[in-house]
């Protein structure tokens, strides 16, 4: 159970961490204040302040955010409210402690009336023993914002925020998540690769034979191809070995092409062996071909990772043709339970899941949907069709609803999941 914890965290920290980092650097690169990096949702474990941004680790590894200085933020900061300002030489504040602690000296306790921290750069408000005594500060550009969990973070001028950058700085950054998510699978397949010496074969080719098997008894050397089985035309290794498995101890006639060309036919039996299940499969004794070439290597990458995105889409189109089906799609209890094969594959099957399940993510956060990158994508296209952007109250409406169904179908998914990994 704790192998599989660790494969589970390090392979979803991996995946978030490289997609909240796309949106990182393209904000970054726009001029957007990043106020924060956070792996995870929920209180915080710890964080860590460098530059301009907050880097937290918070409780529940379920994903992870960028927090965009004006960015479908909530105010931290409400008239009415007990803070300390802690100023700096000239009189400015430098800080604004919202937690509601022990006073420290070097404070200046103020009830809040009044602010602005994104343009005129000011807040006032009545100082603590002096009721009619309201004061009002200037704000430095840089101040620092103390939130009530303690973490603290930087003070977002409106130059600075989201909506402050160009139409087409807001789309990268939006659209950055997913392309990284991409380019991790890609690079994560191209990994595999090489790890495991070469590319399956995607035809029936015999690469190495086993000694004392029924394969090695009936003279299959590697660079065989196997063209077909009881005259059941075998198009893909992995077809072959499910076509073998089905039928331990029975007799198959092998149609077999040698390396020089020629064409045989041989009755092989294959041997019965325990799956690791309980359960009894054939086995001839017999390894796919790798095709070992640098160019192959780099190539299935690219590959493989379409070859992933092609089979969402054709699920993704079936919802269309066939009806939605909650039986299709996998939450974080899916991957938490898929995640105990993984770690019995050791590091292989690792990076093959980090490549599966990030371009599962990339493409699943290009859906449509408001809340998502696809919906906040969407979003900007009809800006600049409209050439003005759509209305916060709407788009904040709009998002809301996106969430709402979000978390409808987060419960639904995970609900089905329980049942099917662990009350089945």
């Amino acid at each position: 159970m704790v192998k599989t914890i660790l494969v589970f965290l390090l392979v979803f920290g991996i995946i978030v961490i490289v997609h909240e980092f796309g949106h990182f650097y393209f904000a970054k690169r726009a001029g957007i204040l990043v106020r924060e990096f956070s792996i995870g949702f929920g209180p915080k474990l710890f964080y860590h302040r460098k530059g301009e941004t907050t880097y937290t680790v918070r409780l529940l590894p379920v994903g992870g955010y960028v927090r965009m200085a004006g960015y479908e933020e909530e105010a931290d900061l409400r008239a009415g409210m007990p803070v300390s300002l802690f100023l700096n030489e000239e009189n400015k504040v430098e800080k604004i402690d919202l937690q509601n602690k022990l006073q420290s000296v070097d404070s200046v306790p103020i009830e809040v009336t009044n602010f602005d921290l994104e343009e005129k750069l000011f807040i006032e408000g009545r100082i603590e023993g002096q009721i009619d005594a309201i004061q009002t500060y200037q704000v430095t550009r840089t101040a620092l914002l103390v939130e009530k969990d303690g973490t603290t973070l930087q003070i977002a001028p409106k130059d600075r925020q989201f909506q402050s950058a160009s139409l087409i700085n807001r789309m990268l950054t939006n659209f950055a998540g997913p392309l990284n998510n991409f380019i991790l699978a890609i690079i994560a397949f191209i990994l595999l690769a090489f790890v495991q010496g070469g590319v399956p074969s995607e035809e029936a080719l015999v690469g190495n034979v086993q000694e004392d098997t029924p394969a090695a008894a009936a003279n299959i050397e590697s660079g065989d191809k196997i063209l077909s089985i009881d005259n059941t035309e075998i198009e893909s290794f992995r077809q072959m070995i499910t076509i073998v498995g089905e039928a331990p101890e029975t007799q198959r006639t092998f149609t077999i092409e040698k390396a020089d060309g020629t064409i045989i036919e041989e009755t092989i039996m294959p041997e019965s062996v325990d799956n690791g299940q309980g359960e009894q499969v054939g086995r001839i004794g017999v390894e796919v071909s790798f095709d070992r070439s640098f160019f192959s290597k780099i190539k299935f990458g690219f590959t493989e990772s379409w070859s992933i995105v092609s089979q969402i889409f054709v699920i993704l189109g079936s919802f269309l043709t066939g009806g939605f089906s909650i039986d299709k799609l996998g939450g974080p209890v899916a991957i938490f339970a898929t995640s105990q094969n993984v770690a019995q594959a050791g590091i292989l099957g690792i990076i093959n899941f980090i490549g599966f399940l990030s371009v599962n993510l990339g493409i699943m956060n290009l859906l449509p949907i408001p809340a998502l990158d696809g919906g906040k994508l969407l979003l900007n296209i009809i800006e600049g069709i409209r050439k003005k952007p759509i209305s916060e109250e709407k788009e904040g409406i709009l998002t809301l609803i996106g969430v709402g169904f979000l978390l409808i179908l987060m419960l639904a998914v995970t609900w089905n999941d329980i049942q099917t990994f662990f009350l089945n």
